[in-house]
């Protein structure tokens, strides 16, 4: 600990949901008298919600600021030292201390800390190709890449674009650009979009997304971005087409941002992700936490690391750390990966492992899908509803659960979480005591169909 102040230092390394909610949650515990907290964040903007910039690109949200949930003013009156446009360029963790620049004046100063947080988030992959930085590529991960987006979109003339990848932000994306009245073809190098989803459950949302009037292609890898004389994005290229484009979206994925952390030595896991441990403090460095997309976390159905950045496993990180840094005691414990999404009226939701995820960690698995309706077969609007269910050899175990269907499908997948968390069979599941009425179930509920097809299965295999 530094002895020439009167307080501890915290510092607080990214501005969004792991740092912010770290840093105000060490508020709540510690004064500002035994607790000074600095925060840097390189954009303009803190504690906004990244999942909600496609709904705002698409105009379902209509001003920047509902996205915000508390702004940097907010953040000051709570005595917390937040600098916005600051980027943290180095850390000396011997010295304890980091290295910041102002993004406009270029000014550099160093700053020291007793305790750190790094919350540095993920950054969007870009393709190592040519044209791939040009004008009219965008990324879409913070609350300032949306705003080029937008940008772009009101300021280019032509109507076409080409979304890169069909995971969750290609699709979203996608769908978005459609709502602007936009002409949008999907380049997608996997079989099918969605790929946290196994394939045959990605075709429905392929069909939903042909429904939609975009143009899926799948089983393509993009070789460049061709550019026209004013340096701007003009086609997009694969192995044997080309896709005329007046706008690019990025939405290949994500990976942690941890150049900061590497370059100082901090220990990193398969995916590139900080390695913490249950109270998120960093592996083998007492006063230094990490939370958010730059960590990776225990996946408790594999008992492996896994790289997931959410925005739920953020904030929850951040109260995490911010709890451990105060004063107090708590631990995250894992993730079973669950997510939602939606491409017009189709949900999508998943959580525990697909069959390739269980193929790669050794488990032996029955899988079952069946088609049940969201409410009662005779009530009004009931939709159809398609859940896939994968069930361990022998054990029964559950190991994983994925949802395609109209509304009401995939908020059901949360029953799945919670057996999964439990560590449940799907026999266990069979008994669960959900509520019933027709407007809202069928009186076997579809995720309980899927578990009692796969008891069945799970004990002819026996």
């Amino acid at each position: 600990m530094n002895m020439s102040r009167a307080r501890e230092r915290l510092v607080v390394i990214g501005g969004d949901a792991a740092g912010m909610s770290a840093a105000s949650q060490a508020r709540r515990l510690k004064g500002p008298g035994e607790l000074e907290i600095v925060a840097f964040e390189r954009g303009h903007f803190t504690s906004y919600s990244a999942c909600g910039i496609p709904y705002w690109v698409g105009g379902d949200v209509t001003d920047r600021e509902q996205l915000i949930a508390r702004t940097p003013e907010e953040h000051r009156a709570r005595d917390i030292d937040l600098r916005l446009r600051t980027e943290v360029t180095e850390l000396d963790l011997d010295g304890q201390r980091v290295r910041a620049r102002d993004v406009d004046s270029g000014e550099e100063s160093w700053t020291s800390y007793d305790k750190l947080v790094i919350a540095t988030g993920a950054r969007p992959i870009r393709p190592d190709m040519p044209g791939a930085d040009a004008a009219g590529v965008h990324g879409v991960q913070t609350l300032d890449d949306g705003q080029a987006l937008l940008d772009t979109l009101e300021g280019t003339r032509g109507r076409r674009a080409v979304v890169v990848g069909a995971g969750y932000i290609g699709v979203e994306m996608a769908e978005a650009l459609i709502k602007r009245g936009y002409e949008v073809t999907v380049v997608n190098r996997g079989s099918e979009p969605m790929s946290t989803l196994d394939p045959d459950m990605g075709r429905l949302v392929h069909e939903a997304m042909e429904g939609l009037g975009i143009t899926m292609v799948n089983d393509a890898e993009v070789t460049k971005i061709l550019t026209g004389d004013d340096g701007a994005v003009r086609a997009v290229v694969t192995q044997d087409r080309e896709f005329p484009a007046d706008v690019v979206v990025l939405g290949i994925g994500v990976s942690p941002e941890t150049t900061l952390a590497k370059a100082a030595g901090l220990p990193l896991g398969p995916h590139g992700g900080l390695l913490t441990d249950r109270s998120m403090r960093v592996r083998g460095h007492e006063d230094i936490w990490a939370g958010g997309d730059c960590v990776e976390v225990l996946d408790l159905v594999s008992g492996q690391e896994r790289h997931i950045p959410l925005g739920t496993h953020a904030n929850k990180h951040g109260q995490v750390i911010g709890t451990n840094v105060g004063g107090g005691y708590a631990t995250f414990p894992g993730v079973v990966g669950t997510a939602v999404s939606k491409v017009c009226d189709l949900e999508i939701a998943r959580t525990g492992l697909r069959e390739k995820d269980a193929h790669r960690v050794g488990l032996r698995f029955e899988a079952v899908t069946i088609e049940s309706t969201s409410r009662a077969g005779y009530y009004p609007n009931a939709s159809p509803m398609t859940v896939k269910m994968l069930a361990e050899h022998r054990t029964g175990r559950l190991l994983g659960v994925q949802i395609v269907g109209r509304e009401g499908a995939g908020k059901r997948v949360d029953i799945a979480a919670v057996a999964l968390t439990a560590g449940m069979t799907a026999e266990q599941m069979t008994a669960l005591d959900l509520g019933y009425a027709p407007p809202f179930s069928p009186v076997w509920d579809p995720v309980l169909v899927a578990a009692r097809k796969a008891s069945a299965k799970v004990r002819g295999s026996l």
